[in-house]
């Protein structure tokens, strides 16, 4: 009776896990990943209140997170860089003053009333609130929008603290492939010396001495050691100045 010989067990790797928050576009770090490597990996949308507990959880190998601008404390536990800074925003109703303006300073909007989008649920019920005209709120640029309304307008605010995206991993993770992609995002080269894949010692070449020619010394074949055959070296008396010689019948008197 035959037996089926054992099949090999599989090898591919799990995706490369990553998560963000809402307002991060990751797209184009996603790409060159695609364009370098092999393995595959899985973008996901994380509210922010979760997203911390998503990479404990280890759900995800390394997150993008929304951080203040000043004053930012990392967790023991985390590793975490900082990329790039928001441009805050402030909502009002389509009909506010605001309008008449482009930008505006936070100074200019002393008096007014402020919601906050964690005290009403989700930053999409607080500018429901907004439009009702029952007050203003201060988000990021790109949060606001995702949620854009036609209802509400948006103008840049100056004078408020602002935040900042941060790529985050824990401390303990092991896998090089997180490097490998924090490398990209912090826009390192395929062929930078930081980025891991290309710290691999590459394959070293023996280069080869070209064969010595046929009867040569070297090759220790027939004739090695004689002078090569060739026409005899006309040579002169030692200091003395070599005249061209002269042709039969010409240049004499």
């Amino acid at each position: 009776m035959s037996q089926e010989s054992p099949q090999p067990a599989s090898t591919a790797r799990l995706p490369l896990k990553i998560a963000y928050v809402p307002g991060v576009t990751p797209g184009k770090w996603i790409s060159r990943w695609t364009e370098r490597q092999g393995r595959t990996l899985t973008p996901e949308q994380v509210e922010e209140d979760q997203i911390l507990a998503v990479l404990r959880r280890r759900e995800a190998d390394l997150v993008f997170l929304r951080i203040p601008e000043e004053g930012y404390e990392r967790p023991a536990d985390l590793h975490a860089i900082p990329l790039y800074r928001e441009q805050p925003v402030v909502a009002a109703p389509k009909d506010h003053p605001l309008s008449a303006f482009d930008e505006v300073e936070l100074a200019d909007l002393a008096g007014e009333s402020f919601l906050e989008a964690a005290e009403l649920g989700s930053t999409a019920m607080a500018l429901e609130i907004v439009a009702s005209g029952a007050g203003l709120m201060i988000l990021p640029m790109s949060v606001a929008r995702i949620h854009s309304r036609r209802d509400v307008l948006t103008r840049p605010v100056h004078g408020v603290d602002g935040s900042r995206i941060a790529v985050a991993w824990l401390q303990d993770t092991e896998d090089p492939d997180v490097d490998e992609f924090i490398g990209i995002v912090r826009g390192r080269t395929a062929n930078s010396s930081r980025q891991p894949s290309s710290q691999q010692e590459p394959v070293k070449k023996v280069r080869k001495s070209p064969l010595p020619a046929a009867g040569s010394k070297a090759s220790g074949g027939k004739g090695a050691g004689k002078p090569a055959r060739g026409k005899p070296v006309r040579q002169g008396r030692p200091g003395a100045a070599r005249t061209p010689r002269r042709k039969p019948g010409k240049g004499r008197g």
